[in-house]
């Protein structure tokens, strides 16, 4: 494949020339690659007849107005018109073989965090970490699948309130066990750095609620904070959702809806910090976004 550095396109030909090709990876390794063509009649028809949409919206067009009406509750959660959510649980039950249709709920949606622990493990901690500036995957609008960093400034400022939903099914596993939220604030009073916790303690075995709670004061000048979930002497299984953190009249957790409480960023968008990052997750202990029928 021959290598360029520049291009000059009479304009007689440029009409021609992006017709058939277009760029490809701008970050890492620019380069022309050909353009999509568009589908014949028969692989549109083949793709149609693959598509999960037809089945799906049959099934909603089968639901009852209070049906509907609890569908597009659950999804004004996830910022979703209710058809919208249920597309996407829908076809997550599909593609794990559930039966039926799912009973919607304003606790969680669709893909839900799991933090799960078994022996030899008996201890989970991971770590979202907000300092003053960072790096965010956003999408580009009018891209279809286009993403770019972003940079962040995250001005802290009191209150401070942070909530989640979740469900629990843990057993002790020793003296001292504990599962919680909670952020960690470092801040600066008189020349010296001091650490406050906000924290929610968590049941140990309890059915989808809401948890929240709020800081209102801090002494001297806040730094920065990081949000945490600590599992510690037990096993068994915490599903979480809809996690905030919010000041300044927004929710700064990135992804609050845990589409992908794993995932991590390469390449070009190295500088991003993974959604949740690992503290303590010893051989045993996971966490990981999951499709569940509660």
């Amino acid at each position: 494949m021959a290598k360029t550095t520049y291009v000059d396109i009479l304009p007689t030909l440029e009409e021609a020339y992006f017709s058939g090709v277009q760029s490809s990876d701008r970050f890492v390794f620019s380069r022309i690659i050909k353009k999509t063509a568009l589908l014949s009649r028969k692989k549109k028809k083949g793709l149609t007849l693959r598509s999960l949409l037809p089945q799906i919206t049959a099934l909603w067009n089968g639901f009852s107005s209070s049906e509907k009406e609890a569908w597009t509750l659950a999804g004004a959660e996830n910022d979703l018109n209710g058809f919208r959510l249920f597309v996407q649980d829908q076809s997550l039950r599909i593609k794990n073989e559930m039966p039926d249709t799912a009973t919607p709920s304003t606790l969680h949606q669709s893909l839900v965090g799991n933090l799960h622990i078994e022996a030899p493990a008996s201890e989970l901690k991971i770590i979202q970490i907000h300092p003053h500036f960072y790096w965010v995957s956003k999408k580009v609008k009018g891209k279809k699948g286009m993403y770019e960093p972003v940079l962040v400034t995250e001005d802290l400022a009191l209150p401070v309130k942070i909530s989640l939903n979740y469900s629990s099914n843990l057993t002790s596993a020793g003296g001292g066990s504990f599962a919680k939220f909670f952020a960690r604030f470092w801040h600066s009073y008189q020349g010296a750095d001091q650490y406050t916790e906000l924290e929610i303690p968590l049941d140990l075995v309890s059915a989808w609620k809401h948890a929240e709670t709020t800081l209102t004061t801090l002494l001297g000048y806040v730094i920065r904070y990081d949000l945490y979930f600590h599992l510690y002497n037990l096993t068994g299984d915490l599903y979480i959702d809809n996690v905030k953190a919010e000041h300044s009249v927004q929710n700064w957790v990135r992804d609050p809806w845990c589409k992908d409480i794993n995932q991590g960023f390469t390449r070009a968008f190295y500088q991003i910090p993974k959604h949740w990052a690992g503290v303590i997750v010893p051989d045993g202990a996971i966490y990981d976004s999951i499709y569940k029928d509660f």
